[in-house]
């Protein structure tokens, strides 16, 4: 709700914000024609909508507001398994083998429903497979 705030500050927008329960209800509130549009992290969005009654029904919309980029979580003091994830993910991105896992789990038809989450890659994304690195993106 912050980040909606803070945008339509910024974007001096007239818009009146509601808050829900979870991201279940905020699909409700949406269909039910009691709000426009709903705000959330695009890959929540994109399951939400693969796994609702009509997907063509809905798509997801507008520029990203803010960027949250996933990461691992290992022990400090592991270097030499921090080596080998490292190294795993550096040879998944450099020899395509990422964009292949990518494509079957985001872009495919998946289990239970069959139905493909249809979520691009993020031109952020893209850049991280180009030049992979253990620093925190900015």
């Amino acid at each position: 709700m912050l980040v909606m705030r803070k945008y339509s500050q910024d974007k001096q927008l007239d818009v009146e914000l509601l808050g829900s329960k979870d991201h279940a209800e905020s699909l409700l509130v949406v269909d039910a024609g009691r709000a426009a549009a709903f705000a959330m992290d695009d890959i929540l969005l994109y399951g939400l909508i693969a796994n609702s009654r009509n997907p063509a029904d809905w798509k997801v919309v507008g520029e990203a507001l803010q960027v949250e980029p996933y990461a691992m979580m290992l022990r400090k003091d592991d270097a030499g398994f921090k080596a080998e994830i490292d190294g795993t993910i550096r040879r998944l991105m450099t020899s395509g083998e990422f964009e292949t896992i990518y494509r079957k789990w985001f872009l495919a038809p998946i289990p239970p429903r069959g139905i493909p989450l249809n979520v691009p890659m993020s031109e952020e994304l893209r850049r991280n497979v180009r030049s992979p690195s253990d620093q925190p993106a900015t």
